[in-house]
């Protein structure tokens, strides 16, 4: 049966350990799972992050990537979804793709022989959210045992890490504006994962107690037309140093980057002892390989 990684909410609480599990583990890199095959990473939405950690994973893993933007292969365009990814599925041993709507990878995943990763999409990060985990174990312990609260839109980004921390037994905190946050129904199917939610307009409350606070852009890609409204919305969710207090006293910051100082967060606390963004974007990578090598059959 083909595994395909479209979002966190279809992987069982096992699958998703197994891949955090691949991720860390060097014995990973050893057995070389992509030896001699191809990637095809399919880009309509440009990345920094993504390319580089999924282009260097594929080589850590044996295999050769192939960039590919997405005015290349034209989705429905050009040629229907479904075209490219038959004919795609005979040249590489997994097609991962970026995307602007979900339902555009769910259809790569119908027909494609080989699996499909998701690199992004309107509704689901997984990449992210794995190179999350692994960070916050990492520096804070268990899930199970954490506070993680996020500021700001529930996105996509969001969505995902929702997805994982309440899989794995954590607490996870919204502060969110009236409009921008969780419906109702998105909140009671984040709890039937397990874990705990809870949601507020207030970011001191969202964030009180937290050992870790996320945050990430107001204007996403696709948004610019938005940016003056979402400035004054938004405005009151800066993660500041004033914020970070009211969270627990050993609190760490990330941030999916990139990320914009003096809008969603502050400098000092970007720049501080508390963040952990760049280790987080170096687990990208981290997160990459497992991820791969789980489509692979590992």
């Amino acid at each position: 049966m083909t595994r395909h990684l479209l979002d966190i909410a279809s992987l069982s609480v096992h699958e998703l350990r197994h891949i955090l599990d691949l991720s860390v583990s060097q014995t990973t890199i050893a057995e070389k799972p992509l030896a001699d095959k191809g990637v095809a990473l399919i880009f309509e939405k440009p990345s920094n992050r993504t390319r580089h950690s999924m282009e260097m994973a594929v080589v850590a893993l044996g295999g050769h990537p192939v960039y590919t933007r997405g005015e290349e292969v034209g989705f429905d365009v050009r040629e229907s979804v479904e075209d490219i990814a038959r004919i795609m599925a005979g040249y590489h041993a997994v097609l991962a793709a970026r995307v602007f709507s979900h339902s555009v990878v769910e259809r790569m995943a119908a027909v494609s022989s080989v699996p499909v990763v998701n690199m992004l999409s309107d509704m689901s990060h997984p990449l992210q959210a794995l190179a999350d985990i692994i960070t916050m174990e990492e520096h804070c312990g268990p899930i199970s045992s954490l506070t993680v609260a996020w500021i700001g839109d529930y996105n996509n980004v969001a969505r995902s890490l929702g997805e994982a921390v309440c899989k794995l037994g954590g607490n996870f905190t919204l502060g969110c504006p009236e409009g921008y946050n969780a419906s109702p129904d998105e909140i009671a199917r984040l709890q039937e994962f397990g874990g705990s939610v809870r949601q507020s307009v207030d970011p001191k409350e969202a964030v009180a107690g937290a050992h870790v606070v996320h945050t990430d852009t107001w204007i996403s890609m696709g948004q610019e037309e938005e940016s003056a409204a979402r400035r004054v919305i938004f405005a009151p969710y800066c993660v500041d140093a004033a914020l970070m207090q009211n969270a627990d006293a050993n609190a760490k910051f990330m941030h999916c980057m990139p990320a914009h100082r003096g809008e969603e967060v502050s400098a000092e606390v970007f720049d501080g002892a508390s963040s952990l963004v760049i280790q987080q974007g170096h687990h990208r990578l981290t997160a990459a390989r497992g991820a791969l090598a789980w489509v692979m059959g590992k």
